[in-house]
């Protein structure tokens, strides 16, 4: 039988949400799951760079197919918007460098596609996360959220190609 590893991930500055699931036919498994997790005290500069390290550290360990990555959200504050898009880019440029394709849902397919319901709330998506992977425990709120975004891309590998999400 294929299998195939998705290396999922939440990204922000401070808190990243990461992920490795392996599918194999309509099985999934996590095999790894946790958050980046940057002080306050570290400079921005210096979060990028762990956020770089740490994801490259994971494609190391665990050689993941593909990557998923949360797609942007239009935030209020632009201010937020920029750094998120700095911790997105950190994230993208450590795939890129080992040629990992890296493919982006929205926040609400992710939801769709783990609950069923595009508009669910944090806790009914590690509920189901927990569920689909048979965790014996909730998984941390970042973690949750990236094993949800690979467990959507999983759901979406099933698609007709021609309909399906192409590599950011």
């Amino acid at each position: 039988m294929n299998r195939i590893r998705i290396l999922g991930i939440d990204t922000s500055l401070r808190s990243s949400g990461v992920a490795m699931i392996e599918v194999s036919g309509r099985l999934m498994r996590a095999l790894a799951y946790g958050r980046i997790h940057n002080k306050p005290s570290l400079p921005h500069s210096g979060c990028l760079a762990a956020i770089h390290q740490e994801i490259d550290a994971l494609i190391t360990e665990f050689g993941p197919d593909e990557a998923v990555i949360e797609g942007a959200f239009f935030a209020k504050n632009v201010k937020t918007a920029m750094i998120l898009g700095q911790a997105r880019g950190a994230v993208l440029a450590a795939c890129a460098l080992r040629t990992l394709p890296v493919y982006e849902y929205s926040p609400r397919s992710i939801k769709q596609a783990v609950t069923g319901v595009g508009a669910a709330r944090k806790e009914q998506v590690a509920k189901m996360v927990m569920q689909l992977l048979g965790l014996a425990e909730e998984p941390q709120e970042d973690a949750a959220d990236a094993l949800a975004a690979a467990i959507c891309h999983a759901h979406q590998r099933g698609v007709p190609e021609a309909l399906r999400s192409k590599p950011v």
